[in-house]
């Protein structure tokens, strides 16, 4: 991951045209996967974020860590961004350790394994969850305008962050416990950055670089790394 880029910050006067994120659902749950070629375990629950990707009320990111390299396979996708992400959640939630695979819906509730009926509880329980904040965005050329309003004042240092994702691959694992096996991987994360701090008390207007064909995703998110307030996506 990558700090703070420089943004073009204003307000903007007259919407028109603006892009809502893809989807039917007003405020789509985000489902973080961390996952790693290298790791046996994995390939159950990279299968199931393949179809949480098809759906519009989740916004499905994998997140590819790289402490299982040593294993004999460096993943491809790996960032150590990604695993110090998930070590964050760890620290916050007061765990000792980290898994592969352990999702994290919401920024909130934490699973290890693949316990897809415990999922899908989360994903409808956080999906019906009021929140006071709204997202739009509008791509221009290279760059993304994120345009989001709040009800209630937030925490001064909530995050305002840009994903952004390549919707499917395909990987031949030579080597390590997955040796053999062509596994598809969806909404694989090739970027997650902290572009804004936003306290909600007033209109949030930002303008962010957001060049090339990957799909993108802005997620405004408590610190912690906590609660996931409000999620919008472009594909």
């Amino acid at each position: 991951m990558r700090d703070i880029i420089s943004i073009a910050a204003g307000i903007w006067i007259g919407l028109a045209g603006t892009v809502m994120a893809q989807s039917t659902a007003e405020n789509p749950v985000v489902v973080e996967l961390y996952t790693s070629q290298g790791c046996s375990s994995c390939p159950p629950a990279d299968k199931v974020l393949q179809g949480l990707a098809k759906r519009d009320d989740v916004i499905a990111l994998a997140l590819h860590v790289d402490y299982w390299d040593y294993i004999g396979w460096k993943d491809s996708f790996a960032d150590p961004g990604y695993s110090d992400r998930q070590r964050a959640y760890a620290r916050f939630a007061g765990a000792r350790t980290v898994y592969t695979p352990q999702m994290i819906v919401g920024g909130m509730d934490h699973l290890v394994g693949v316990r897809t009926a415990e999922l899908e509880a989360l994903v409808k329980r956080h999906g019906a969850a009021d929140t006071p904040v709204r997202i739009t965005l509008q791509r221009q050329g290279g760059k993304v305008r994120i345009n989001a309003q709040s009800k209630a004042a937030l925490p001064d240092d909530c995050l305002v962050q840009l994903v952004r994702y390549r919707p499917l691959e395909q990987v031949t694992i030579e080597r390590g416990e997955n040796a053999g096996k062509v596994l598809d991987y969806a909404n694989i994360v090739t970027d997650w950055r902290r572009i804004a701090k936003w306290n909600g008390r007033s209109p949030l207007a930002v303008t962010a670089d957001a060049a090339g064909s990957d799909a993108l995703a802005v997620i405004i998110q408590e610190p912690g790394p906590g609660r996931i307030l409000a999620a919008a996506r472009l594909q």
